[in-house]
């Protein structure tokens, strides 16, 4: 059975999750649909992993000090993220 395509615009650790699952499983059209979102949200996690590398954990606002609010969004993504990997069945420690 051919591969599936790889989504547009997916891109560094999204495509990476893509690749690996996709080497490995063969999934049906609404599997892909939920890994597709799954490995875009994987993205933009490393992505605000990075901005969260670069400027600190905290940052300064008119009240002072706060937490980053790419940290604060990161909790959110990784929560969504580990529901939507649950839906997939995939096992979070292969990730």
């Amino acid at each position: 059975m051919p591969k599936p395509q790889t989504p547009d615009n997916l891109e560094g650790a999204g495509l990476d999750l893509w690749k690996s699952i996709t080497d490995e499983f063969h999934l049906a059209p609404p599997e892909l649909a939920l890994l597709e979102e799954t490995c875009r949200v994987r993205t933009r996690i490393s992505e605000l992993d990075s901005i969260v590398a670069t400027d600190g954990l905290m940052t300064e606002s008119a009240q002072g000090p706060r937490v980053h609010p790419a940290l604060v969004e990161t909790r959110q993504q990784r929560l969504l993220y580990a529901k939507l990997a649950a839906q997939l069945r995939i096992p979070m420690d292969d990730l």
